[in-house]
């Protein structure tokens, strides 16, 4: 079934020139340059019409007209491709596997493939495992993520830098030098194209690595547009009909009929020696399928954890886009509510000013002809009440203004660049605030003392209020009754010049098991009264942005305590 691919390869190899290869598709609109390696099939390679041809071809080819992007897709030399990328000549590439020193420099989508590398010999080595690499020398492709993984774990091996995979098979296959490092599902596909026939992969892959999308670091933009369209291409079943055309199981290899027939051969051979060898056969070859059963486990783990990360990040945008429109809704009510608060903020003086002129009239009134009423009041008792009742109606329209208020400042999105020097008690007042109807009805017995002269603190104190916010309602939550109390404290420890807030709580308290896991996404005991298990994810990235801690623990006897520290601004005023 690979046969007419093969040839594409071979044709290509032939007679395409070693220049950049490209094609432009999609609408009107900005050009995206999408970049790859022109070597690496059956991911992406040059086809007979000097084309992008491959998996990541057309799995490009899909996100662009599934996002309306108009891209122009460059295949070339692997090295030239990322010097193109860091140099902003690509805007994306469409295929780089994961390793740690590569996010120094670059941004990656969700995985979209799972490559396998693997360590390739001839008959004539024996080398089955990466220890046996020492002393050895090995050939690995120049820039490519074995280059980084030799770089980075020291074999005490001599390296041999190719340009291609397609030349480290070769060279291999010649004779010269020991072992090749080359992705397991290419290596199959060069080998059957170049008629290798004495190079062979080890058993056992030697890493397996995660494949997507990579953008210059920081190019956050591009990259939510292309792993949108894959979340997309998943969820219609385009993405699989791809992945499954390109990245199928190779032909299984043809019978070797010729040790068949030796064995059968064997019949003459004496019972005792022909049951010896059928055992020795058997279990040999049960040895090999529980090999292969336990590479297919690991691979179909590594598919199963891929396919997770990648449901995680589509709940993740869906989570953030109901966030967003929850700003939005919140800032559009605070509009609508502070209109009539205001009116009744400016008409109340008015009342008090028309009910401070008409006294002498009124009192004049009530001397001459006694008490009487004025609605259902009588003036004897209204007189001295009203004024009460002005004050109180204009402190409820003021509670409402700075309810609002906080509500505006907790759904603003902050932009980028946005830190400044701010006290963590003003924070914690304006929380308190913020949900104080929620307080007074979840306890009886609320405790706030805040240290006086704390040393302020640098970020987005939106963000800390929100981290504030989440653990005074997850307080409240754990309460089984209102004569249970919340405390909430702040305090400064000069010694380290942090910044500290406690809140505690003497709810039902945490399991021991569940402590490791509070901060792990989508980790939630309330699954069954709503909870989403974002709350207490989302706050422990935001301390750890500010470079504070988050940390958790029990109260001896009932409850919990919440420790949020953050550490003081080195420049105080």
């Amino acid at each position: 079934m690979f046969l007419p691919l093969l040839l594409v390869i071979l044709t290509t190899i032939l007679f395409s020139p070693p220049s950049l290869r490209g094609e432009t598709y999609g609408g009107e609109g900005e050009t995206i340059i999408v970049g790859g390696d022109r070597d690496y099939p059956p991911y992406e390679f040059i086809d007979r019409d000097g084309k992008p041809a491959g998996y990541n071809v057309e799995l490009t080819r899909a996100i662009a007209a599934v996002m309306g992007m108009n891209v122009e897709i460059r295949l070339g030399k692997w090295g030239d491709m990322r010097r193109a990328l860091a140099n902003g000549e690509v805007d994306i590439l469409q295929g780089m596997a994961f390793s740690e020193e590569r996010t120094r420099e670059v941004d990656f989508s969700p995985p979209h493939a799972v490559v396998y590398q693997s360590i390739w010999t001839r008959g004539d080595v024996k080398i089955r495992s990466a220890k046996d690499l020492k002393g050895k020398e090995v050939i690995v492709m120049r820039q490519s993520v074995m280059h980084d993984y030799l770089l980075r774990n020291d074999f005490d091996a001599a390296y041999v830098l190719t340009d291609s995979l397609a030349d480290s098979l070769r060279l291999l296959a010649s004779g010269h030098h020991d072992a090749a490092l080359v992705a397991k599902l290419p290596g199959q596909y060069l080998v059957k194209e170049l008629g290798l026939k004495n190079v062979t992969p080890v058993a056992s892959p030697l890493v397996a690595q995660k494949y997507g999308y990579a953008v210059r670091k920081g190019n956050s933009e591009l990259l939510g547009r292309f792993s949108e369209g894959l979340a997309l291409l998943k969820r219609s079943g385009q993405f699989q009909a791809i992945h499954s055309k390109w990245l199928g199981v190779l032909e299984p290899q043809p019978v070797q009929w010729g040790r068949v027939a030796r064995y059968v051969a064997m019949v003459a051979i004496p019972l005792l020696l022909l049951l010896g060898g059928t055992f020795l056969w058997s279990r040999t070859l049960q040895k090999r399928v529980a090999q292969r059963t336990a590479e297919l486990d690991r691979e179909i783990a590594e598919k199963n954890r891929a396919l997770e990360e990648l449901r995680l990040h589509q709940e993740k945008l869906v989570q953030a886009d109901k966030m967003a429109s929850l700003g939005i809704l919140v800032s559009g009510v605070a509009h609508e509510i502070n209109n009539p608060n205001g009116l009744i903020m400016l008409n109340i003086p008015r009342f008090v000013e028309a009910f401070a002129a008409a006294g002498p009239i009124l009192d004049s009134h009530y001397a001459e002809h006694g008490d009487f009423r004025l609605g259902s009041l009588r003036y004897s008792r209204l007189r001295d009440e009203l004024p009460h009742l002005f004050d109180e109606t204009l402190d409820a329209a003021r509670r409402i203004q700075r309810i609002v208020d906080d509500l505006k400042d907790y759904s603003r999105r902050d932009e980028q660049g946005s830190a400044v020097l701010f006290d963590l008690n003003d924070v914690v007042q304006a929380a308190l605030r913020l949900v104080g109807t929620t307080l007074r009805r979840s306890t009886e017995n609320l405790s706030v003392r805040c240290a006086e002269r704390l040393p302020r603190v640098v970020g987005s104190p939106h963000r800390i209020e929100q981290v504030v916010v989440n653990l005074l309602l997850n307080a409240c939550q754990a309460l089984e009754d209102s004569r249970h109390g919340i405390g909430v404290f702040t305090s400064c420890d000069p010694l380290d010049r942090e910044v500290v807030l406690t809140v505690e709580d003497e709810g039902r308290g945490i399991d021991p098991s569940h402590l490791p896991h509070l901060t792990d996404p989508f980790f939630t005991t309330k699954r069954g009264e709503g909870g989403t298990g974002l709350g207490l994810w989302i706050s422990f990235g935001i301390v750890k942005d500010h470079g504070g801690r988050l940390e958790f623990s029990p109260i001896q006897g009932r409850g919990t305590r919440v420790t949020l520290t953050l550490p003081a601004a080195r420049e105080l005023t």
